[in-house]
C-alpha cells in the first residue's frame, strides 16, 4: 500500500448543537483572543456572550467579504495592540481565511506579502502562529481544515496563499446548524465547491488511500444532500453538506486539488466573483476535459465520479459533466462571463493557471489551449 502522512487539525468536534461547547473549549486557549465575523456582526453575538462569560477579553474584526490585502494589512495593526492568545473565526470561508491569516501573522515581523506566495516574497514563517480556531457558518471551502489562507491582491489581479503547516486549526468546531437558512444562492455555489473539494482530491495525482477513504463515499453524499437542498431546506442534508465540506478541507489538506482550483485562483483575482461560484461553474466543463485526456487508472477514477454524478442526476456516466453544468445552471448557478470574465482575458488566465499550485494535482497535465476550451465550456 501506498505510504502516506496525514495533516489535520488538532481537534475537530463536529455534530449538530456542539457550537454551545465553543465558549468553554476557546478559553482553555487563554485569557485574550480575537474574534473575526463575517460582515453580519449581529451573528456573532451569541459568541462574544457566552467568550465574555467565560471571562475572555476579546476583540472582534469584521471581514465583510473575500480577504484582500489591503484588509489584511489594516487588521494587522489593531489585531496586534490587543495582544491576543487566539484568534477565532466565526463565518464563511473568507472569515476563515482572514482569521488564520491574522493568526499567523500577528506574531509574525515584517509585512504580509514577505510570506505570500506568487505575489510576495513566500518566505517562511519565522515564529509560530497563534493557536487558531475555526466555527464554520458556511458548507463549501472545508477552510477549517486547510494550512492555508486565500488572500486576494487586486494589484496583481490574482487570489494567492499565506501557507504553513502550522496554520491549522488548533480546534475545527463544525456544527451544521450554524448553517440552517444558509440564502440559496450560497448554499448553491458553496456546496458545489464542496462537492468540487471531495471530487478534485479523488481525482488528483496525489491521492492516497487515506484520502480516498474520506472522499469516494463524499461524493455521493454531496451530489444528494445539494439536489436536496435546491429543492427545500433540509436539516438532514445541511448535516450531511457540512461533514462533506470538512471531509473535503481534511482530503484537498493531503491529496492537493486540481484544474477547477488551478484555474479558479487565477479567476477570482481577474473577476472579483465568488470563489465558490467560481468552482461550480468549472467543475463539469474540467471533468469532461480530463475524461477526454486521462487513459489507464486515472481515467477509471473519471470515470466512477461521473457514474456517481449520473446516479444522482440522472444520465449516463458518459454525458454527466454536462448534465452537472446543466443542473447548476438551471438553479441559478451563472457561468463565468456573468461572473466578470472577458473572454479576451482566457488566453491570460489559462496561461497564468497552467502554472498554479493547484494545478499540480489534476490527474493529466493540461495545456493552456485545454484550459481556454474549459473557460469556453464554462461562459
Amino acid at each position: 500500500m501506498q505510504g502516506y502522512s496525514v495533516a489535520m487539525p488538532g481537534r475537530i468536534v463536529f455534530g449538530r448543537g456542539v457550537a454551545a461547547q465553543a465558549a468553554g473549549l476557546i478559553a482553555g486557549f487563554g485569557a485574550r483572543g480575537l474574534l473575526v465575523h463575517g460582515a453580519d456582526g449581529a451573528r456573532a453575538v451569541w459568541l462574544q456572550q457566552t467568550l465574555g462569560a467565560q471571562g475572555c477579553d476579546l476583540a472582534s474584526l469584521s471581514c465583510p467579504g473575500e480577504p484582500g490585502l489591503d484588509l489584511l494589512q489594516a487588521a494587522l495593526p489593531v489585531a496586534r495592540a490587543h495582544r491576543p492568545d487566539w484568534v477565532v473565526a466565526l463565518g464563511g470561508g473568507s472569515a476563515l481565511d482572514l482569521g488564520k491569516a491574522l493568526a499567523a501573522l500577528i506574531p509574525a515581523p515584517g509585512d504580509p506579502l514577505d510570506h505570500l506566495e506568487v505575489v510576495g516574497r513566500g518566505l517562511p514563517l519565522t515564529i509560530a502562529p497563534l493557536p487558531f480556531i475555526a466555527l464554520p457558518t458556511t458548507a463549501g471551502t472545508g477552510a477549517e481544515a486547510t494550512r492555508n489562507a486565500v488572500i486576494g491582491v487586486p494589484a496583481h489581479r490574482r487570489k494567492v496563499s499565506l501557507r504553513d503547516d502550522r496554520m491549522l486549526a488548533r480546534l475545527a468546531i463544525v456544527d451544521p446548524a450554524l448553517t440552517d437558512h444558509c440564502p440559496r444562492g450560497v448554499t448553491l455555489a458553496s456546496g458545489l465547491d464542496a462537492v468540487t473539494q471531495v471530487i478534485e482530491p479523488f481525482l488528483s495525482c496525489r491521492a492516497n488511500g487515506f484520502t480516498d477513504a474520506l472522499t469516494w463515499p463524499a461524493i455521493a453524499q454531496g451530489l444528494g444532500a445539494l439536489t436536496r437542498l435546491m429543492q427545500a431546506e433540509d436539516t438532514a442534508a445541511r448535516d450531511a453538506l457540512a461533514h462533506v465540506s470538512l471531509t473535503g478541507g481534511i482530503a484537498l489538506a493531503n491529496a492537493g486539488l486540481g484544474a477547477v482550483h488551478g484555474l479558479a485562483g487565477v479567476l477570482g483575482g481577474v473577476t472579483g466573483a465568488a470563489h465558490g461560484a467560481i468552482c461550480g461553474a468549472l467543475l463539469g466543463p474540467v471533468l469532461a476535459m480530463n475524461r477526454t485526456r486521462c487513459s489507464g487508472a486515472a481515467r477509471g477514477r473519471v470515470d466512477a465520479v461521473c457514474g456517481q454524478i449520473a446516479a444522482a442526476l440522472g444520465g449516463t456516466a458518459e454525458d454527466a459533466p454536462a448534465r452537472l453544468a446543466g443542473w447548476a445552471r438551471a438553479a441559478g448557478l451563472p457561468g463565468l462571463a456573468a461572473l466578470g470574465l472577458n473572454p479576451a482575458d482566457m488566453p491570460a488566465v489559462a496561461e497564468a493557471s497552467a502554472l498554479s499550485s493547484s494545478m499540480k494535482g489534476n490527474p493529466v497535465p493540461l495545456q493552456a489551449p485545454d484550459l481556454v476550451t474549459v473557460l469556453q465550456a464554462a461562459l
